[in-house]
């Protein structure tokens, strides 16, 4: 019997895959847990409309991450911190300060945890850092770093 699995079932398959099964399995098993329905033509037309309908959303999340992209690889944003008379900068910019001053300045809402940052900025200058918007997508943010 074939059956539209709903859910993943372990040595069995993935959601909305289709596989062979004894009738008994997927009566007793499959179907009374819900993990399951059977393949019919009704059900085999849902699950190539649901496949359809998530395809097309994560093409408009995409689509919505490469124009995010075009705005932050454009911007600049400013970070002051205390620095002595020979630049030699006092504490650090973190990914949290930098989205705040992003926030600040440009009006735009960046998720710290997107912000590539392996450590915090402790020097004057300006950098590039990567900004994680997609799992396609990758923007490039110019942070420039000034004394206050």
């Amino acid at each position: 019997m074939k059956v539209i699995l709903l859910q993943d079932v372990k040595s069995l398959g993935k959601k909305d895959d289709i596989v062979e099964v004894k009738e008994g399995y997927a009566r007793n098993y499959l179907f009374t847990k819900g993990l399951g329905v059977p393949a019919d033509n009704k059900n085999l037309n849902d699950v190539k409309l649901r496949k359809a309908s998530e395809a097309k959303q994560a093409a408009e999340k995409l689509a919505e991450a490469e124009e995010l992209k075009k705005k932050i690889d454009e911007m600049t944003t400013i970070c002051r911190i205390k620095a002595g008379k020979d630049g030699k900068a006092f504490g650090s910019v973190s990914s949290k300060e930098i989205a705040e001053e992003t926030k600040k300045q440009h009006d735009l809402e960046i998720d710290k945890k997107k912000l590539v940052l392996a450590d915090p900025i402790k020097a004057l200058g300006t950098y590039r850092i990567q900004v994680k918007l997609h799992p396609q997508v990758t923007a490039e943010l110019t942070v420039d770093v000034q004394s206050e």
